[in-house]
């Protein structure tokens, strides 16, 4: 695995960790088995915060280029307007389309469950790997680790949830987010490179790259 993805990733979540007062270990059990990766879900769950309403202001900028929608019809944001109104939904490791691979993310790790730091997907050429992001009114912090082929071309967050109960409950919901840390979008090609074999992989890395020569994320703050 390329030793830049996984040292941005492990600066990400060392840094969150550090920073933690409240941090109760994580759920991810790392080499061990499914069953271990679950084993706290019911303590956490009894603790879930909800989401709060997004208020007004976290509309798109009007100081900002206007970068359409998506076919949600749900606004695409500028890199340098943080805060966003974001249509998110739900998976988790035991769907059809994801049991081959277990509770593993895109890059190999183990998707994260815990009650400081989650997993998350997205299109990363919207969401590079390694944004992190906060929603409005919950404690955790999310990592964006995982992609999914229905999210390509949207600006739609896929929430890792452990259990189908859990992906249920959290159905689709519209959520303000806050941009903590923006990924590299370079990190996010190496890893899509060898997989352009796949339609939706193939769209995310042309993406980056048409976005990087346009330098759509030069003024995002790393």
């Amino acid at each position: 695995m390329n030793f830049r993805i996984l040292a941005t990733l492990s600066c990400v979540l060392t840094s969150v960790l550090l920073s933690s007062c409240s941090s109760t270990g994580s759920g991810n059990a790392g080499d061990g088995s499914d069953v271990l990766v679950l084993a706290r879900v019911g303590e956490i769950d009894r603790g879930f915060v909800q989401p709060l309403a997004p208020s007004p202001s976290a509309k798109p900028s009007s100081k900002l280029p206007k970068l359409g929608k998506d076919k949600h019809k749900m606004p695409y944001y500028h890199h340098e307007q943080r805060t966003r109104v974001v249509r998110t939904t739900a998976y988790t490791h035991t769907e059809r389309d994801h049991v081959g691979y277990g509770p593993r993310n895109a890059v190999g790790t183990r998707l994260k469950y815990s009650a400081t730091v989650r997993s998350a997907a997205a299109d990363w050429s919207v969401y590079p790997l390694g944004t992190t992001f906060r929603i409005k009114g919950q404690p955790y912090l999310y990592v964006v680790d995982d992609y999914g082929s229905a999210l390509v071309g949207t600006g739609t967050i896929d929430i890792y949830q452990p259990t189908k109960k859990l992906m249920r409950e959290w159905g689709r919901r519209y959520v303000e987010l806050t941009i903590v840390r923006w990924g590299d979008p370079e990190n996010s090609m190496d890893v899509l490179k060898s997989r352009r074999g796949y339609r939706h992989c193939k769209k995310m890395y042309a993406s980056l790259q048409h976005r990087i020569s346009k330098g759509y994320y030069a003024k995002a703050e790393k």
